[in-house]
């Protein structure tokens, strides 16, 4: 699948911007990774593009998320066991149906979290921009529990076990990824 056709699965199904803005996050985050892991990085995009696709249609019923976009998947004629395994994997914890396996599964897993966290690291900067979010200033807030307190930093985390990238490289890689797409995030 290549990313036009992603997109067009993604904005047929998707109309609050916001939740857009994370696809595109998560999107950026996954290519990036990709190329640190040696992973192909327009698959990983595309993963990384569609992973939440079917959130608007399955935000009340968690058991359907990534299962409904599994079938619309399959539906437009998507073949990659590869992508289809990874969305599947993204809610493993709720739907049983494939649990993290493969580098591309993991990353996802990882990241998917941390967007949010950095995004809400950015909203309480003065500027409100990308532009001004550090590193050390993500770190600065990890540990005040309070603050994203819905982010599972623990799932974030796991990007050493999982991946073999230390904690805060993988912050500076994600950074970096949603920093260069920024207007895109309106960031």
């Amino acid at each position: 699948m290549i990313r036009e056709e992603a997109l067009k699965i993604l904005h047929d199904n998707m109309q609050f911007v916001n939740l857009r803005r994370h696809c595109y996050a998560v999107e950026a985050v996954m290519r990036a990774l990709a190329g640190r892991l040696g992973g192909d990085m327009a698959k990983w995009g595309v993963v990384g593009l569609l992973h939440d696709g079917d959130y608007e249609k399955t935000k009340d019923t968690a058991g359907e998320h990534t299962l409904l976009m599994h079938e619309w998947l399959k539906n437009a004629g998507e073949t990659d066991e590869e992508i289809l395994n990874a969305i599947l994997s993204h809610n493993y914890s709720v739907t049983g149906k494939r649990a993290p396996g493969s580098r591309m599964e993991w990353a996802l897993y990882c990241c998917d979290e941390l967007t949010g966290f950095i995004v809400a690291v950015a909203l309480v900067r003065p500027d409100r921009k990308l532009a001004s979010v550090t590193v050390e200033s993500i770190m600065k807030k990890w540990d005040q529990l309070a603050f994203a307190a819905a982010v599972d930093r623990k799932q974030i985390e796991m990007c050493e076990e999982k991946l073999g990238i230390p904690l805060q490289e993988f912050v500076g890689i994600a950074l970096g990824a949603m920093q260069g797409i920024a207007n895109d995030l309106g960031l």
